[in-house]
């Protein structure tokens, strides 16, 4: 049996590369050890020694303010060193190789790659080309995985809703092309929720979720209805090819999320989106800044999720 690419052979996870077929007790205790890390925003004192003496590599190949922010944030609190490739200025930008510039940053004594790319796949290329002692993380690759969004979605979901198994959960937008989507079923699904519904038009959800046990609907109002969960996307303009929405407006007008279409879900029913947002697209800032939205919330979320990554594969053995 072939080794699995993320799990150490005791079952420890010692990459983060996509959610898709990790175990459920693997994404449990992740997000129980990011909610030890809540609270160190309200500390005077934000740090802790966990990562002391070990080395965080950024690597950002696409533009990135939110992850890349929280990334720093998260390996700083832990006592890491921190750096951050400048790609537009780096040796890839020259013609290097994406795994000759792995390995000269490997001569540094690299511990931690924290690893965003446009091409599918890179992290996990990356990851079975590194010694044993070095990890990867995947923060994001192409329309692939982005499995510490994921897991912060997770963490929102159950601070505010506590079960995952009576649940409906309707993911809104451009699923096609987004990483977060397929990260986010992947992970729900592992957890138990019995409904997960991706809504949008024909052209931008996949027919073959079904096989993932997802509900499509092309219809905003069936989709909605009844929901304790909305997750807006948003629309992946750099990822799309022309033909696929007539405009970002008339999308707005079909699938946009609405005070009006909001009262189609429950009336606890919370609101998420991983960002950037796109007002008067995805949802209209009443609802982006309602009383049933718990986007802010996330970026806290993601911070502690992304601490507990660290601190996990960085205390893993091969």
């Amino acid at each position: 049996m072939a080794a699995h690419p993320q799990l150490n052979r005791h079952g420890e996870l010692r990459h983060l590369l996509s959610i898709e077929g990790l175990p459920r007790d693997v994404l449990l205790h992740i997000m129980d050890t990011a909610q030890g890390f809540m609270s160190f925003g309200e500390r005077e004192v934000k740090k802790v020694p966990l990562l002391r003496g070990k080395s965080v590599f950024n690597l950002f190949f696409e533009n990135s303010t939110r992850t890349r922010t929280t990334f720093e944030i998260a390996a700083q609190r832990l006592s890491a060193d921190v750096f951050n490739l400048d790609i537009q200025r780096s040796s890839t930008s020259k013609g290097e190789s994406l795994l000759d510039t792995i390995a000269n940053l490997e001569a540094m004594d690299a511990d931690i790659f924290v690893v965003r790319h446009s091409q599918s796949g890179a992290p996990f290329l990356i990851a079975s080309h590194t010694p044993e002692h070095v990890h990867v993380v995947n923060a994001g690759d192409g329309r692939h995985a982005h499995p510490t969004q994921g897991l912060l979605d997770m963490m929102t979901i159950r601070h505010y809703k506590r079960d995952f198994h009576a649940l409906t959960v309707a993911i809104v937008g451009d699923i096609v092309h987004s990483r977060v989507a397929r990260s986010d079923i992947h992970a729900l699904t592992t957890l138990g929720v019995p409904e997960v519904r991706a809504v949008g038009p024909k052209t931008l959800v996949p027919g073959d979720l079904r096989d993932m046990g997802v509900r499509v609907c092309h219809d905003i109002e069936e989709g909605l209805r009844g929901a304790d969960v909305v997750i807006a996307l948003r629309l992946q303009n750099e990822r799309m090819a022309g033909g696929l929405l007539p405009s970002a407006s008339e999308f707005h007008m079909m699938y946009g999320l609405t005070p009006e279409r909001m009262r189609l879900a429950r009336e606890d029913a919370i609101v998420m989106h991983p960002g950037p947002i796109n007002r008067g697209v995805e949802l209209d800032s009443a609802v982006a800044d309602g009383p049933q939205s718990v986007i802010l919330p996330q970026v806290r979320f993601g911070i502690a999720v992304r601490m507990a990554v660290l601190s996990i594969v960085a205390n893993t053995s091969a």
